[in-house]
C-alpha cells in the first residue's frame, strides 16, 4: 500500500448539517489521511460552519472557506466552490486531488485503497468507488458504468487533472460526466472499482426538486453535454425504471428537446463536443453488435 502519496481534498456544501460531520469523521478515520481538505461553505445558513470549525480545531488539515454570493443556487454552483478551493492548493506539493461530496461516507481504508489503484497503473486517471444509496436507512447499491466515475468521489490524477482544465461549470450540471469525457480524450483510464464502496447518504438528485423536474434536467444535462439524439433516445429508454417509471422517459427526452429546439449553446469546448460524439457513435455500435 501506498504511504507517500499526497493528496488533497475538496468539498463544496451548502447546508449539510444533516450529513457533512459523518463525512468529516469518515476521512478522519482514513488510515491515510489527506494533505489538506478544503470545505468550502458555500452560503449556509444552517449550522455546517459550526460544525466543521468544531473539527478544524484539532485537525489541522481541515480548512473551512467560506463564500458569499448571489442567494441562487445553480448546478454550476459546486465546480465554482471547487475551483475557488483549488486556488488556495494549487501551490502545494502534491500527487492526488479528490472531489468529495459532504453527504459521503466511506471505508477507513478508501483513500489507501485507491491511491494503491493509480500505483498499479501509470495510465489510471480519474478513479472511484461503487455507490451504495442509503435510502432511509435500506442500502441500495447503484449501477455502476465502466466508462465513468460518479462526481461525489472522484479522484484524479493531479497532472490529470490539470490537464483537462479541472471541471467545467455548467448551467444544468453534469460536470462530473464530461469531466470523465475529458479525460478519456486526453488518453487516460477512467475507472469505478466495484470492490471499493462509497456510502451515500441522500437519495441522488433528491435536493429541492420532484421526479418530473429531475428526469427533464436530465435531459437538459444530456442536451449540455452533447448528447446526439440517436444516443440520448436510447438511454431515455433504458432508464425507463427511474421514477416516474416509464413517464420518465418522455420528460427526459421533452428536456432534452427543449434545449434542442432552442438551439441552446453548449459551453463545452469544441474539441471535446467531437470526441464525445464519436465516443457514442462507437458506444451504440458495440451494443448493437450484442443482439
Amino acid at each position: 500500500m501506498p504511504t507517500d502519496h499526497k493528496y488533497v481534498l475538496l468539498t463544496a456544501a451548502r447546508n449539510e448539517e444533516g450529513f457533512i460531520e459523518n463525512t468529516i469523521k469518515s476521512i478522519i478515520e482514513q488510515t491515510h489521511l489527506p494533505l489538506m481538505w478544503i470545505i468550502v461553505s458555500d452560503q449556509s445558513t444552517d449550522n455546517t460552519d459550526d460544525i466543521v470549525k468544531k473539527y478544524e480545531k484539532n485537525h489541522s488539515f481541515i480548512e473551512l472557506l467560506r463564500i458569499e454570493g448571489a442567494q441562487d443556487r445553480d448546478f454550476a454552483s459546486k465546480v465554482y466552490a471547487v475551483k475557488t478551493a483549488y486556488i488556495k492548493l494549487k501551490e502545494l506539493d502534491f500527487d492526488f486531488i479528490g472531489i468529495l461530496d459532504a453527504d459521503i461516507t466511506l471505508e477507513k481504508d478508501y483513500y489507501e485503497t485507491m491511491l494503491d489503484k493509480f500505483d498499479k497503473d501509470e495510465k489510471l486517471g480519474l478513479a472511484g468507488g461503487a455507490f451504495i444509496n442509503i435510502n432511509e436507512g435500506v442500502p441500495v447499491r447503484m449501477a455502476s458504468h465502466r466508462y465513468s466515475v460518479r462526481g461525489a468521489v472522484q479522484l484524479f490524477r493531479r497532472k490529470t487533472y490539470e490537464e483537462i482544465g479541472g471541471l467545467i461549470p455548467l448551467r444544468w450540471g453534469g460536470e462530473d460526466g464530461i469531466a470523465c469525457v475529458a479525460v478519456r480524450m486526453k488518453g487516460w483510464k477512467v475507472q469505478t472499482f466495484e470492490e471499493q464502496i462509497v456510502y451515500h447518504h441522500r437519495t441522488t438528485g433528491s435536493v429541492g426538486t420532484n421526479y418530473v423536474t429531475k428526469r427533464i434536467r436530465d435531459g437538459k444535462v444530456e442536451y449540455s453535454l452533447g448528447y446526439i439524439p440517436s444516443f440520448q433516445f436510447v438511454k431515455a429508454f433504458a432508464r425507463w425504471k427511474e421514477k416516474p417509471m416509464f413517464f420518465g422517459i418522455f420528460f427526459r427526452l421533452a428536456g432534452y428537446w427543449m434545449l434542442k429546439l432552442k438551439r441552446e449553446k453548449r459551453s463545452i469546448p469544441k474539441e471535446l463536443q467531437e470526441y464525445f460524439k464519436i465516443e457514442q457513435k462507437s458506444r451504440m455500435i458495440e451494443s448493437f453488435k450484442l443482439f
